[in-house]
């Protein structure tokens, strides 16, 4: 038993809690509606998860400092749609170096987040919902109402969402899932092992003490908000894979389906505790939902009220259930502490000098 108490943590059990709901809700929408157990639907899903989960891995970064992004969605937009202009106007592009400008322009728009919150000390919530109006503003101001078109773009780019890179019998794993499964584990490895990511933890656990101890608090969220718009503006370039055709209406919304992924996967709102491997797991449950309500018919209103309460949900039982539990696995650890303790203190005490 303590073993156990020592392996598993909280966290672990909203993770664990959640894949059994995901598992439900797939066999409660299989029972609705009609070939629902099929590879198509796998691969709509993972369409729509693989899009979400880029964005809530950089979210996530940002949440454990006790801050929040609310302009991903505009990001994501922005990036999609002067991506697309640009590669509708030179098809000849490099494919690496189209990549790379999304992702240059998404960590340029969350340098602003970043200085604005980090050195400015503004409240996150009003930087970002200040910057998720104008960079949507800049974006319907400059584009001039034009719609960038699947007929303009190059046939790498209309066939990439459908490139299956990891076959599994009939099942098709399509390489933007691979993608972002990739940048999950990617980040997953560098948070729990890297002594430096570990202080995104540190400063939203308790910031007063990682002040005193001397850790860099302004360049952590600074580098927080740059990480979380790249890959925001990767997540643009996805969306502009998977559907060709872009508004400037790209992106809008999205910030609700990231930060409900976020929160429901087990990311602590208050800041310090949570992992990606629970975010993606968020972006599976939210994707499951999405497709799976479009495919009952059901008002898209409805979808966003179904993520509202998810999210009250998941702040309400991390305030009280989690805390509840983080307070019982702290007690248990003292206490085998002290156990310990007394125990090396006893057999040093029976040792003749």
């Amino acid at each position: 038993m303590n073993w156990l108490k020592r392996r598993v943590r909280p966290e672990q059990i909203r993770e664990l809690s959640l894949l059994v709901l995901i598992l439900a809700a797939i066999v409660f929408f299989g029972s609705f509606i009609d070939n629902y157990y099929s590879f198509r639907t796998f691969n709509r899903i993972a369409s729509s998860v693989a899009i979400i989960t880029v964005v809530a891995v950089g979210q996530t970064l940002v949440v454990l400092t006790r801050n929040i992004d609310l302009s991903v969605g505009s990001i994501v937009g922005f990036t999609a749609y002067f991506v697309g202009t640009l590669i509708a106007s030179h098809n000849g592009i490099n494919p690496i170096l189209a990549v790379a400008i999304a992702i240059a322009l998404g960590a340029a728009l969350g340098v602003v987040n970043g200085v604005i919150v980090a050195w400015g000390k503004v409240p996150a919530v009003v930087v970002t919902l200040g910057t998720l109006a104008i960079y949507r503003g800049v974006l319907v101001d400059l584009s001039g109402a034009k719609t960038v078109t699947t007929d303009s773009l190059p046939q790498w780019l209309i066939d990439l969402p459908l490139v299956n890179v990891a076959p599994i019998g009939s099942l098709d794993i399509r390489a933007l899932f691979m993608l972002a499964l990739v940048i999950v584990v990617v980040f997953q490895i560098g948070t729990t092992y890297l002594s430096f990511a570990r202080r995104f933890y540190a400063i939203g656990s308790n910031p007063e003490a990682a002040q005193l101890i001397g850790l860099p608090i302004k360049s952590v969220v600074f580098l927080a908000f740059v990480i979380c718009g790249a890959l925001s503006g990767l997540a643009g370039f996805m969306l502009l894979a998977r559907f060709g055709n872009i508004t400037v209406e790209a992106g809008r919304g999205l910030e609700l389906s990231v930060v409900a992924a976020v929160v429901v996967g087990g990311v602590n709102v208050f800041g310090g505790s949570g992992t990606v491997t629970g975010a993606m797991l968020g972006a599976v449950m939210i994707g499951t939902l999405e497709q799976s309500l479009f495919r009952l018919g059901i008002s898209e209103f409805w979808l966003d009220a179904v993520l509202g309460l998810l999210i009250l949900l998941a702040v309400a039982s991390d305030a009280v259930i989690l805390q509840r539990l983080r307070q019982l696995w702290g007690g248990a650890e003292l206490k085998l502490m002290a156990k310990e303790t007394d125990s090396v203190s006893s057999e040093q005490s029976a040792s003749p000098p």
